[in-house]
């Protein structure tokens, strides 16, 4: 178990603390989604409380190395300053004179945002005096940016080499407790939904749940793979033609484990991807279904949502990892909006949302609010449920 802010005193000191402020911004500089924000308030409060200086740092956006107005963090300041009642002062810089003298003027329950540290590109390479520099300002580190913690960048890990007390958010904290912790010995059924573009992307997160899992749900273009690879005809669909055999490899070891493994019945299609294109759904794939060789799947059809949506019902815990189809498309969305409200609608299950798109679909459809978990990482997300170690989690200490 890593170290947490809860185990720490912060009264008087300073505390250099990770978040992830890569927030979306509009073409006028304005912040359009301020979940990442909100997210890191809770931890944020409890060092300003506690008496501590908190000295923020976070990357928006790929300046690739280089100061670009366009991608300063002065408005996830601003934003910050309306949301919690501490003052938030924001630096010009993350090292250097400008963030030093920043730092020697905060007092106490105060709060300052460094500028974005990849306008360095050390931060990426995670190089050692940079590392150094950015640790210069903290007498204790905190990292609550699980967005980023699977990356070994200087304000991710390199920082703790020159930090002698170096804990987890409460943010982290809680990615651990529902993607470690419940999943070792998971709520019975066990069901994991997985969906996106590409089997390849999720091949690791199958290979390492298929001994825990009790069923797979698989939809997305991931699906379409799955059905080329049985022989079915998918028309213009997406799907990794070279990834075949690695799909019926995936379906054979499911038949091997008794592992219940279930692709879309039947699937919606189109000709082209716009909002409220025309669209109509396969016959079931077991009965001779097909996609005309013009038109590409671009949902699950109406079986596959009745067959998950009960299989869902009945879980004790679910994990979701992926859209059903292209959601952001109207009428494109109708087994996305399904399958989040099946989830939501099992109020006896642990559900775990993945990150990512599954994240986006979940709030824009209403239903985040009642899952137990919203994953702040898409790719982060994805290695831990792979069993990987994480760099940002790693570099921590143990209590």
């Amino acid at each position: 178990m890593k170290l947490s802010i809860r185990d720490i005193d912060p009264a008087g000191k300073r505390v250099l603390m990770r978040v992830d402020f890569n927030v979306p911004l509009n073409d006028e500089g304005n912040i359009t989604d301020d979940t990442r924000i909100t997210a890191a308030i809770p931890s944020i409060e409890h060092l300003t409380n506690a008496g501590g200086k908190v000295i923020l740092m976070s990357h928006l956006g790929r300046p690739k190395g280089e100061k670009n107005p366009k991608y300063s963090l002065k408005p996830a300041a601003d934003r910050l300053g309306e949301l919690i009642s501490a003052p938030v002062k924001f630096a010009e810089d993350c090292v250097g004179e400008v963030a030093e003298a920043a730092v020697a003027d905060l007092k106490d329950g105060e709060v300052l945002l460094l500028e974005n540290v990849r306008f360095y590109a050390e931060e990426e390479k995670n190089e050692a005096e940079f590392s150094k520099k950015l640790a210069s300002l903290g007498d204790i580190y905190v990292n609550d940016a699980f967005g980023t913690a699977h990356r070994a960048h200087a304000s991710t890990a390199g920082v703790t080499e020159y930090i002698d007390t170096c804990a987890m958010g409460f943010l982290i904290e809680k990615e651990l407790e529902f993607l470690v912790t419940k999943l070792e010995e998971p709520k019975r059924p066990f069901v994991v939904i997985m969906g996106g573009a590409k089997v390849s992307d999720k091949i690791e997160v199958l290979n390492r749940l298929m001994d825990k899992a009790d069923a797979f749900i698989i939809g997305g273009a991931m699906a379409n793979t799955f059905r080329l690879a049985q022989g079915y005809e998918i028309g213009n669909s997406l799907a990794e033609k070279d990834k075949t055999e690695l799909a019926l490899k995936i379906l054979k070891t499911a038949e091997e484990n008794n592992t219940e493994f279930l692709l879309p019945a039947d699937t919606r299609y189109a000709a082209e991807f716009a909002d409220d294109a025309p669209t109509a759904v396969t016959a079931p794939w077991e009965d001779g279904g097909a996609i005309p060789a013009d038109q590409e799947g671009i949902d699950i059809g109406d079986k596959a949502i009745e067959e998950f949506a009960a299989k869902i019902a009945e879980a004790g815990t679910v994990v979701w990892n992926g859209p059903m189809g292209v959601f952001e498309k109207r009428g494109f969305d109708i087994g996305t909006k399904a399958v989040g409200e099946a989830i939501a609608n099992n109020t006896e299950a642990v559900t775990i949302v993945g990150g990512g798109d599954s994240v986006t679909a979940a709030n824009q459809f209403g239903f985040g609010e009642k899952m137990d978990h919203m994953s702040t990482g898409g790719g982060a997300s994805l290695e831990l449920l792979e069993g990987k170690e994480l760099p940002g989690i790693a570099a921590l200490d143990d209590k």
